[in-house]
């Protein structure tokens, strides 16, 4: 016979009643296994370059790339996997980039992590110039 006394009622209950939240919790840092989302492994067109102002950004969510262009009219590439836990990001305002998952945001311009949870700064990407359309891919 066991020297611990049996849980009560209340006690196994409220352990039932907590099970779940503690589930989702676990399941909100741990990524989505089913939709899981790759780098960028090859060259992809984005689109026209003069989809991109000057001091502008704009996000290709498909491609899942972020380009901007700076004052002297050159072009930068990041992908827009969320170095935190690999959501695709979404949401671009201005230049910054938000993480919809733990909402991490960095700088488009330059890849940096401006908010937390995130410590990483965004992976850069080649982009060039093609017959007037962009061309993102990894850098070699």
């Amino acid at each position: 016979m066991s020297a611990r006394p049996a849980a009560s009622r209340r006690t196994v209950l409220r352990g039932v009643a907590l099970t779940p939240v503690a589930g989702l919790g676990l399941t909100a840092c741990g990524g989505v296994e089913d939709d899981t989302v790759e780098p960028l492994a090859e060259p992809v067109e984005l689109g026209p370059e003069s989809e991109v102002a000057e001091d502008g950004a704009k996000l290709y969510r498909d491609p899942n790339v972020v380009v901007s262009r700076g004052e002297d009219g050159s072009l930068k590439a990041y992908s827009s996997l969320c170095t935190h836990a690999g959501c695709p990001i979404n949401k671009l305002e201005g230049t910054k980039l938000i993480c919809p998952c733990h909402g991490s945001e960095f700088d488009a311009v330059t890849g940096k992590v401006l908010r937390e949870p995130a410590v990483a700064p965004l992976k850069p990407l080649a982009v060039e110039v093609k017959n007037g359309t962009m061309v993102a891919g990894p850098q070699t």
